[in-house]
């Protein structure tokens, strides 16, 4: 099986990937760190290197797709190539920073690596407000993540809903994580996971 767990940045998708791993004996994957060679371009020139920096990470991104698809163990996976092309992508396109040009052609290859791809069993859309994500962010400390606009969190947000709700195929899970800690509040994870249980293998809620 090939689960994805998506969310705005500061949702908590890094934590709930590791407990639900841990959980299931799920292999997790992450995002790969590697360094972008278009990196330092683009933030001397956006404009002018944001389709390479995006046309990179979305082969890297469909890489990881297509060896996740081979391989014979569950994979939990922490963001997904989808929301990298429906939010984060489209999210350059909307502040100017991709022409329609080459969001246009950035589009048709993406449509074409969808036919070589299996969609994931099951999405968890981790659904969060603006003050959470900022709360959650501020808390975690990262320095880059310090200076990001709640402008940019909201779109980001927008862009969220209307992938996971108009554009997105597959099967969703949504959690309200604003009034969760499923990290320190064994009750808020155990809800997780009976609601997963019930999707995936078909079994009720228990209560208690």
């Amino acid at each position: 099986m090939h689960i994805v767990i998506a969310g705005n940045i500061g949702s908590g998708k890094t934590t709930l990937t590791n407990l639900l791993a841990k959980h299931y004996d799920w292999e997790p994957r992450f995002e790969a760190v590697a360094h972008n060679p278009y990196l330092e371009d683009y933030y001397s020139d956006i404009q002018r290197w944001a389709f390479n920096l995006e046309v990179y990470f979305l082969k890297e991104r469909f890489k990881d797709c297509l060896d996740i698809d081979k391989s014979p163990k569950t994979i939990i996976q922490d963001r997904s190539i989808y929301e990298g092309v429906y939010v984060f992508t489209a999210n350059n396109r909307k502040m100017g920073q991709l022409s329609d040009r080459d969001y246009e052609t950035y589009m048709e290859l993406f449509e074409q690596m969808l036919t070589q791809l299996r969609i994931p069993d099951l999405m968890i859309y981790l659904r969060a407000d603006i003050s959470h994500l900022v709360e959650n962010i501020q808390k975690r400390g990262r320095d880059y993540e310090q200076t990001i606009q709640i402008e940019y969190l909201q779109g980001l947000n927008e862009l969220y809903e209307e992938f996971i709700y108009q554009k997105y195929p597959g099967r969703v899970l949504t959690i309200d994580v604003n009034t969760l800690d499923y990290l320190h509040r064994k009750e808020d994870l155990k809800q997780i996971i009976q609601q997963i249980d019930s999707l995936l293998f078909g079994l009720f809620p228990i209560e208690g």
